[in-house]
């Protein structure tokens, strides 16, 4: 029986950080006690519904447990992507060494006094553009507001495009990030299937390919990363596929209609994950990538063939240190002279930032598009988030650019509010996660480079943290089962790096 929180919670001994699970009026919540203070706040993460009474308590906020979104304790605010809605938040009312929750809160609207843009465009829509939007919203923001997307389809949640939705296990209606009524009601002039030909930043005009030009006061560039293609001789290009759109996944998809085997090419996050959703369709699956262990210069030796092992208990078919070499018809003959039959291959070798744009406009660039601490580019009034920004990372002292989801969601929300002129720092620690069959890696940090790994627990018992050190810092943590590990160590790095 749930523990009715309106029916009064003792607060004896209810230290700082704790979290009572239970229900008011039938929907679950949870009590949670953060500097002294009592917060009444919706259980349940609104992103994929992660538990919030396993996450972690810190600094007026709840963070959940899965992909470490947060929550402002005292409005349900989502204050850190990759959750964008807010949760249902009631009054806590003490009396007699109890806590009483009491009726729920009604948050009103921010509004925006001072000086804002009169027009904000936003260039993309990906993870960076739609997160972007959102919040300019939450912000107060009622100058108009366009998004301009190459896409077909309004923006989706592309980790489920590899995941759940290729494997068949989510329907297409849960893709869509917002719906149609969504951007209505913002009065976001969302256009699909919009080229941009180039930037005018001294007209401060955005030129479409269709002879339109779109006008802006600020501008946020997010056009996000595109998948590389390599050389298939002999393939036919129908039968050569690649991941990063929804019409991409629908194609995938339709091409495992009586298909019996599959190569993908590359053992990267997005090879294995396709490698993964495309067995559980039935498919025999082959995966040939040049390198001798998956993803070792991410997670290194162990842990690469820790996930290959996951894999291979599943049935998927490995040929490493070997590429395609030439295709006749559906055979496949590789570079170590092995031969695979397939009915369509899955290019899963990596993206590379779509940077046309930025370099027409003359930002300034290196290996991406240079951004300030606040995600101004080289040229005033341009933003960068998402794949294309390398940023000053006060964690690691670098410039790095980040290829997550969550990066770009978070970047977008901090874009959002410095072009409204809050002058917010982006420092936050990059995350992401990626699951393998029924084992999830939630990684933060970013470690191009480590002189030690250490690895606390078991990994063979998939309860574990990885630890990935340089020049006697941390870098980086992985972990697997350990999820509350994995938010306090994140908590305890973005503490130090403000220091």
């Amino acid at each position: 029986m749930a523990t009715d929180l309106k029916a009064g919670v003792s607060t004896e001994g209810l230290a700082d950080g704790a979290i009572v699970a239970g229900q008011v009026d039938g929907e679950d919540a949870i009590l949670v006690k953060d500097g002294g203070k009592l917060y009444a706040v919706g259980a349940a993460c609104t992103h994929y519904h992660g538990p919030l009474a396993e996450g972690l308590v810190a600094d007026g906020t709840v963070r959940c447990p899965w992909h470490h979104a947060r929550f402002d304790l005292a409005s349900g605010e989502a204050s850190c992507a990759p959750a964008l809605d807010a949760l249902p938040c009631w009054r806590v009312e003490q009396q007699g060494g109890k806590a009483y929750v009491r009726e729920k809160l009604v948050v009103p609207p921010r509004s925006r006094r001072e000086a804002a843009p009169r027009a904000i465009v936003i260039v993309g829509g990906g993870a960076a553009g739609l997160a972007a939007a959102d919040m300019l919203r939450r912000e107060g923001y009622e100058g108009a507001l366009t998004m301009l997307s190459a896409d077909a389809a309004p923006p989706t949640d592309r980790p489920n495009l590899s995941k759940d939705y290729l494997a068949g296990n989510a329907p297409e209606e849960w893709i869509p990030l917002r719906g149609d009524d969504w951007y209505r009601e913002r009065r976001i002039d969302l256009r699909l299937d919009t080229r941009v030909a180039r930037l005018d930043c001294a007209g401060k005009q955005v030129q479409l390919a269709n002879g339109q030009a779109v006008a802006y006061d600020a501008l946020l560039l997010a056009t996000g990363a595109e998948p590389l293609r390599i050389e298939v001789p002999g393939a036919d290009p129908q039968r050569v596929l690649t991941l990063r759109s929804l019409a991409d996944s629908r194609a995938i998809v339709a091409r495992t209609q009586g298909a019996k085997r599959v190569l993908v090419l590359g053992a990267s996050f997005i090879g294995l994950e396709v490698a993964a959703s495309l067995r559980a369709r039935g498919l025999e699956v082959h995966v040939a990538a040049p390198g001798k262990v998956p993803m070792e210069k991410v997670l290194g030796e162990d842990v690469g063939r820790f996930v290959q092992g996951l894999h291979e208990e599943r049935g998927v078919n490995f040929h490493l240190g070997a590429t395609v070499k030439t295709v006749d018809g559906i055979k496949a003959k590789l570079t170590d002279a092995t031969a695979v039959e397939a009915d369509f291959i899955v290019l899963g070798v990596g993206v590379r930032p779509a940077l046309a744009l930025a370099e027409q406009a003359g930002l300034a660039l290196d290996r991406g598009v240079l951004v300030d601490p606040y995600l101004q580019t080289s040229q005033p009034g341009v933003y960068a988030a998402g794949d294309i920004a390398r940023w000053p990372d006060p964690h690691s002292g670098q410039a790095i650019r980040v290829e997550h989801w969550v990066v770009a969601e978070r970047q977008g929300q901090v874009a959002a509010q410095n072009m409204l002129g809050r002058r917010v720092r982006y420092d936050l620690l990059p995350f992401f996660w990626s699951a393998h069959y029924d084992v999830t890696i939630a990684y933060i940090g970013h470690a191009e480079r480590w002189d030690r790994i250490v690895i606390e627990g078991d990994l063979a018992q998939r309860d574990c943290a990885v630890r990935y050190e340089w020049q006697g810092r941390t870098a980086a943590l992985a972990t697997i089962a350990r999820d509350l590990q994995s938010l306090r160590e994140e908590h305890t790095l973005e503490a130090l790096a403000r220091r």
